[in-house]
């Protein structure tokens, strides 16, 4: 682990957002050292104050969401983000988490494979090795339960979004849609490209930790058959797969 700029070098803004919480907001930007000053000040907070605060950190917003019944002073809890923002002394770290999640690209589930392909000037197997060639950091869990927002797409695989959406996408589609891939964690209206389904449920509300990933992990997709998708459908039914998990210290 090294040591980087001081967080003062990274502004900040801190408002109210609604009568509940406080949204804490960086530069707009998509950026692992915004990521990193997020989830470091996100742990300094949680040892400084009480259980009722849900944490929420996406791009560059760390909203803070009070579940609290008593009320607590705004003023006090500004001067406290600052306090602690200021004392942190950012470090990068070289270890991580990475997630490896099988994806069938079969045009039975990769309903828009070919047309993105042609879109984007590149045969389908030039399309499926570019995407999972490339290693993604996760940003943010939202929009729907176990959603993740992932960075790092290859620019060569922008694409927009479908002009008309489809009322209904299949559980565990993976899509492309400007500068984002993603997999659905449950069927939902959406105007993605889909190019193919993974079989790993990304959220599962009987567990006491739904979602088995974190913001800050990363993703990296594996090209599997449609047989091989099958098998682990199978496994997931009878709950003896587990979720291909990597650590990583470069």
């Amino acid at each position: 682990m090294s040591k980087s700029d001081n967080s003062k070098h990274l502004p900040i803004r801190i408002q109210p957002f609604g009568q509940k919480a406080i949204e804490i907001t960086w530069k707009e930007d998509v950026s692992e050292q915004i990521l990193s000053a997020n989830l470091q000040l996100t742990k300094a907070l949680k040892k400084k104050i009480n259980n009722d605060w849900e944490f929420i950190s996406s791009y560059n917003t760390l909203t803070l969401i009070y579940n609290g019944v008593e009320l607590f002073s705004y003023k006090e809890l500004v001067e406290l983000i600052r306090k602690e923002y200021n004392n942190l002394v950012l470090t990068t770290s070289k270890r991580h988490v990475k997630w490896i999640l099988p994806v069938c690209y079969d045009e039975v589930y990769g309903i828009d494979l070919s047309e993105a392909a042609n879109f984007l000037g590149l045969s389908k197997n030039e399309l499926i090795n570019l995407h999972t060639e490339a290693v993604y950091t996760i940003y943010g869990i939202g929009f729907l339960p176990g959603f993740m927002y992932l960075g790092g797409l290859p620019q060569i695989l922008e694409i927009p979004r479908k002009p008309v959406p489809r009322l209904k996408v299949e559980k565990g589609a993976v899509g492309l849609a400007s500068k984002q891939t993603g997999i659905y964690p449950q069927a939902s209206p959406g105007g993605w490209n889909i190019i193919g389904n993974c079989p790993v449920p990304l959220f599962n509300v009987s567990k006491s930790n739904p979602c088995f990933f974190s913001v800050g992990d990363k993703v990296q997709f594996k090209s599997i058959s449609q047989s091989e998708y099958e098998h682990i459908k199978i496994q997931m039914d009878v709950g003896i797969y587990e979720p291909e998990k990597v650590v990583i210290d470069a």
